[in-house]
């Protein structure tokens, strides 16, 4: 999907595409449960730690967040650490 829709040859553990408009948030997130495996173990994360970060990381995404810019990244990586500091499980 990387190299089909966005023209990149690496891989990744996400790709969301945003339709959203005006304040109707919709879009398409793809997750690689291979690739957040691997980064699991790469990051000594859990698997279930890890997917609940890329998953939140779609949403920001559709939220209009971007990770593009070093101090964009900074931002995302905040909001994703305060989101999954709410979880009850």
């Amino acid at each position: 999907m990387n190299i089909k829709y966005l023209n990149h040859k690496t891989l990744t553990d996400i790709i969301t595409f945003d339709y959203t408009e005006d304040a109707t948030i919709s879009g398409d997130i793809f997750i690689s449960i291979d690739r957040v495996r691997e980064n699991a173990k790469l990051l000594k994360n859990s698997i279930k730690d890890e997917l609940h970060r890329v998953m939140i990381h779609g949403v920001l995404h559709l939220c209009g967040y971007s990770d593009k810019k070093p101090a964009d990244k900074q931002k995302m990586t905040k909001a994703e650490n305060k989101y999954l500091s709410l979880r009850t499980f």
